[in-house]
Order: structure tokens, then sequence, then C-alpha cells
């Protein structure tokens, strides 16, 4: 990849088309220390909103068992599985778990992106945790990431032309979301390893998906939906905006994010 993006200049001047962007940590420094990823684990895994995915080579019903007790078994055995889990509402452990990342994280950033001239009409972080071995679904977002890597080794993939793999048009009525990539030429494809501290921006409606490389693994993403700069949206995102003006019934029928993980 190109050299990380460090000031607010050249993020303004590439945020709105792909390929992926390495940001530099002086571009969305934070302040703040997350908990080590097993105790956010063991809180996060007994919250009703969570999603968890069991995954691995056992037998199906191994996986069904482990499926009935990821919530309350000794955190020990839960890290030797392999699965994934997403938690799309952070806002419930800022109080407990999470205490600070409002103020430390949040605020500093959305006022960065107004500062920047910048206007959204999502701007929310989702927190990612799996283990070695584990992958997330191959797909798309309607909105742009910054993902920030907390503890552990993921590999973000993606393309270098995505517009080769999927148009904005196929990503905007969901032709993405499976649990593999389909066959593509390696060398068209966009890796990039993110150790903790490693951050990177997504853009919108490019597919990609997430392998883990480590025992055990924590990431944010800040999820930007309807991202624009003093009027100009993505190029990407021009397209969906205009399925919406088509379909206006699906207007906000759904989130701006994967529903699937």
């Amino acid at each position: 990849m190109t050299a990380r993006i460090a000031t607010p200049e050249e993020f303004i001047e590439r945020w709105r088309t792909p390929p992926n962007l390495l940001i530099g940590s002086s571009l969305a420094h934070a302040e703040y220390t997350f908990p080590p990823a097993v105790d956010v684990l063991d809180v996060l895994r007994r919250d009703e909103e969570v999603r968890f995915t069991v995954l691995g080579d056992e037998d199906w019903s191994v996986r069904m068992e482990r499926t009935a007790a990821f919530r309350t078994a000794p955190i020990e055995e839960v890290t030797a599985w392999t699965f994934r889990l997403v938690h799309f509402n952070l806002s419930r452990f800022y109080d407990g778990v999470l205490s600070g990342f409002q103020e430390q994280v949040m605020i500093p950033w959305r006022t960065k992106l107004s500062s920047w001239g910048f206007t959204w009409q999502r701007c929310a972080p989702l927190l990612f945790l799996s283990t070695n071995g584990a992958s997330s679904t191959y797909h798309n977002d309607n909105s742009h990431g910054l993902v920030r890597q907390v503890e552990g080794t993921k590999i973000f993939h993606s393309y270098r032309h995505p517009d080769r793999h999927l148009t904005a048009e196929a990503a905007v009525v969901g032709e993405t979301t499976a649990e593999q990539p389909p066959p593509h030429d390696l060398a068209e494809r966009q890796s990039v390893c993110m150790g903790p501290g490693g951050m990177l921006w997504s853009h919108a409606l490019t597919p990609h998906w997430v392998t883990t490389e480590s025992p055990l693994a924590m990431s944010v993403t800040i999820s930007h939906g309807g991202l624009c700069h003093r009027g100009r949206f993505a190029e990407r995102e021009l397209k969906l905006r205009a399925y919406w003006d088509e379909h206006p019934e699906e207007l906000w029928k759904l989130d701006l994010r994967n529903v699937r993980y």
C-alpha cells in the first residue's frame, strides 16, 4: 500500500475513492486505553445484543454445543474455540468496561471531522473480537469505516480495484455477502496486516473480508453513514443515494451497516 495518510489535507483529497487507505496515528490519535480483549469479551458475550458465530472444523454438533454454552462457559474455554463476534451498540458499555470511550475517542473524532468540513448521518463504533483461524464473511458495508486494531493481529483483505470485482450498483442491492470471497487473481488483492495501533480507512460499498492471525484479536471500527465533505459524497455512495431516490420505500429500512458478520 501507499504511505499512511497523515494530514487532514491528504485525507480530504483521498477519502472519496478506493482503494483502502492506511491511516497514520497522528490523524486519528486517541488517548483511550482499552481493557484487555479477554475482559471485553467476557462482558460482551453476555449482552443480549451481541452477535457471534462459532466456527471451526469440528463436527456440527460440537459447534452447536459451544454456541449454546458461549455466554456462560469458562472464558478460558471460550478463547480456545474458533469464533467471531461483533457488537453494534457500544454505548451499552460506556458506564462499564468501555468507560471513557465516548469522551476520549468518539467526541474527539467527530470534532475533527466537523472541523475538516465533514457532515454525516451516522457516526458510531462497532467492536469485533475473534480467535485464530476465524474469518468474517465476504461482504460490503453501506458506510465508511475507520478500522483500528486494538489487540492481536488481523489481515484486512479487499481489492486494489474494487469495481473490477463488484460494481457499486451490485453492492447496493446486496450481491456480495457470502462466507468466502469468490475466486480471484491474488495480484488484484489488497491485504493489509494490522497489528495493535494499526488503522485503515475502508471505503463504503467495497467488498472485503477479515482473517484473524493471533490467538485473540480485537478491533474497533467507527462506521460513517452518509459521510459528506462540503456537499460531496464518495463516488460509490452516490450510487446508494441514487438507488434510494428510485426506491424511497427502502430508505432507512436497514441500518447503514452490514447485517451479517
